[in-house]
């Protein structure tokens, strides 16, 4: 598999992903079915989609980037849709966390 195909992959389980995580939120804990079960197919399309680009990308690229952006986007989703505002320490987590997958994949080699 080439590396292009790898990161088409990783888009998918990143949007999945995000998309799981948002129905997450709306199940209720798992109180309403419908929620639920979206969450439920995402996560499982997120994991075969994040296992096939790890085929192609370093497992360590491929995971960072992966939980990175999902944390990222989750972060928003909740600031827009439910007005949660992170304070000052958990904005500059999210900032290092950002950081950090930038460094990783910019200037990581692996062996």
């Amino acid at each position: 598999m080439k590396p292009l195909t790898g990161y088409i992959f990783l888009f998918v389980a990143i949007s999945c992903g995000i998309g799981a995580n948002s129905f997450a939120k709306i199940s209720d804990g798992f109180s309403k079915l419908t929620p639920t079960v979206a969450c439920l197919l995402l996560m499982c399309v997120t994991m075969f989609s994040l296992a096939k680009g790890m085929y192609a990308i370093p497992v360590g690229f491929a995971y960072a980037t992966y939980s990175a952006v999902t944390v990222a986007s989750i972060l928003i989703f909740g600031i827009i849709k439910y007005n949660q505002m992170p304070n000052m320490y958990g904005l500059i987590g999210i900032i290092l966390i950002i950081a950090g997958v930038l460094i990783v994949n910019l200037l990581g080699k692996v062996n």
